[in-house]
């Protein structure tokens, strides 16, 4: 192989690692960019994970608060009222596996969406169901899934649909507390009525 022909190669060579380096970063910033979050109130934070932590799509669940007026709010100070704040789940989400709208549908399906006042055996301010929105689109669809579902029951909706503010993850023991402590989880559920009561509203196997 004469020196040119080398050359010819090695620029084809680095010409075709440069290509590949560029689709690549291309892949990376594309998923990167589906990556999203969407924060939901809907009582007792530690309800709310499992549900979404199975949807195909959510990468995580955290558990926190949003919507008061206190900086970063211990769950003492939240429980104690007076800071505003909603218990929230803040899920985070691949975009390209699962829409605003699919994770709508799973949001409706945990809550009592007749009870404006709390949720279950939870009452008062920081137990209020709501939907955080971050932007027109997300909110757009917030309120035609709820109008929907008035439509539906034949019944106002008790859930607000709010402007996303600032979360505050919760203490790390509340975090993933469905499966770090699934006896107690599941005696707190059950005495809560919350099972019973999604399946009056939502039928079995909601």
């Amino acid at each position: 192989m004469n020196s040119r022909m080398f050359q010819k190669l090695l620029s084809a060579i680095i010409f075709a690692f440069a290509t590949l380096g560029i689709f690549s970063a291309t892949s990376a910033q594309n998923s990167a960019s589906q990556i999203r979050t969407a924060v939901f109130a809907g009582g007792c934070f530690w309800c709310m994970e499992k549900p979404f932590d199975h949807v195909v799509g959510v990468i995580s669940t955290i558990s926190g608060f949003s919507g008061g007026h206190l900086a970063n709010p211990s769950y003492e100070a939240v429980s104690a009222g007076g800071t505003g704040h909603y218990e929230v789940i803040q899920v985070r989400y691949d975009a390209s596996k699962v829409t605003y709208a699919q994770l709508l549908g799973t949001y409706w399906q945990q809550i009592d969406p007749f009870d404006g006042d709390g949720q279950f055996c939870d009452r008062g301010d920081t137990y209020r169901p709501a939907i955080f929105v971050a932007n027109a689109t997300e909110r757009a669809q917030a309120i035609a899934s709820k109008q929907a579902l008035a439509t539906q029951f034949g019944r106002p909706i008790r859930v607000e649909v709010l402007d996303a503010a600032q979360f505050y993850p919760a203490e790390t023991y509340h975090q993933d507390y469905y499966r770090k402590n699934p006896v107690r989880y599941n005696f707190y559920r059950n005495s809560c009525g919350r099972d019973a009561r999604l399946e009056q509203v939502w039928g079995r196997g909601h």
